[in-house]
């Protein structure tokens, strides 16, 4: 009974740490996270209006895929141009976007029926009791992975500047290009299965280079065994803390991240 869920917890944690592994290089911030081109948002505005119209999980599932890749074509249509010399503005993009689409669910929730209010806002702060699909997750995992780990060391070179990567001859566009396709697939399937979980993303592949693992070829493999993990003891805590009820998975990643970094911060 419980193996399935338990799958798919570590494939979404694994999945979501990979993409804020990648997001982390493509925009060379150790704070950039999944959801910073507003994938989160525009899932959650479609999986809400699902939700609100009483269509059935799976329907919701696929808007909430739908609406994330729409994001991702927003920020890529409007930011994406000069993604070859500059990451700038699709940055500024995806965080636009991010706020339009936040502005947008609270309109929606502000004229919900309040009895369909806890199932939308389990969904907003993720919620693993609906994921049906672990076998597609695990196998979304490993090619990410692999796919990640072809592009290792072009990562590392890229890390230190784009110029520099050029001179030593990464094709630097087309390298970040899929560093933000791959990314923003990877935090598609989780938010379409699993709703916005946050934290994991940030705090995995952070906390991983604060304590040493900078290059690639170890960091994104790591990334998906520290997330998954984190992840099914998150899933594991928000089942028994207070049995028979549940708490949403995404407060019990913030509730084990925020001491983490905390520490990690505080060292040398």
């Amino acid at each position: 009974m419980r193996a399935p869920r338990v799958a798919a917890a570590f494939a979404c944690g694994g999945l979501l740490a990979l993409a804020g592994a990648l997001m982390q290089t493509l925009f060379r911030n150790p704070l950039a996270e999944p959801y910073l081109l507003g994938v989160s948002g525009g899932a959650g505005l479609l999986a809400l209006l699902g939700m609100a119209a009483g269509l059935a999980w799976p329907w919701i599932s696929a808007l909430a895929f739908a609406g994330s890749l729409l994001a991702l074509g927003l920020a890529a249509a409007l930011g994406g141009r000069l993604l070859a010399r500059d990451h700038t503005p699709l940055l500024l993009a995806g965080v636009m976007l991010a706020a339009g689409f936040g502005a947008l669910i609270a309109l929606v929730l502000s004229v919900t029926p309040a009895e369909r209010l806890p199932g939308m806002l389990f969904f907003l702060m993720g919620d693993l009791a609906w994921t049906a699909q672990p076998t597609l997750l695990w196998a979304a995992l490993l090619l990410a992975v692999a796919a990640a780990l072809g592009l290792s060391k072009r990562l590392d070179v890229l890390q230190l500047s784009p110029l520099k990567a050029a001179s030593l001859g990464v094709a630097v566009a087309p390298t970040r290009w899929i560093l933000f396709a791959l990314a923003g697939l990877c935090t598609s399937l989780v938010v379409a299965q699993a709703g916005s979980i946050g934290f994991v993303g940030l705090m995995v592949p952070h906390a991983l280079r604060r304590i040493g693992l900078a290059g690639h070829r170890m960091l994104l493999p790591a990334a998906a065994l520290a997330g998954g993990s984190l992840l099914v003891l998150a899933d594991a805590l928000a089942r028994t803390l207070i049995a028979p009820r549940e708490l949403p998975v995404g407060v019990l990643t913030a509730m084990l991240g925020v001491p983490l970094m905390l520490w990690l911060l505080r060292r040398p």
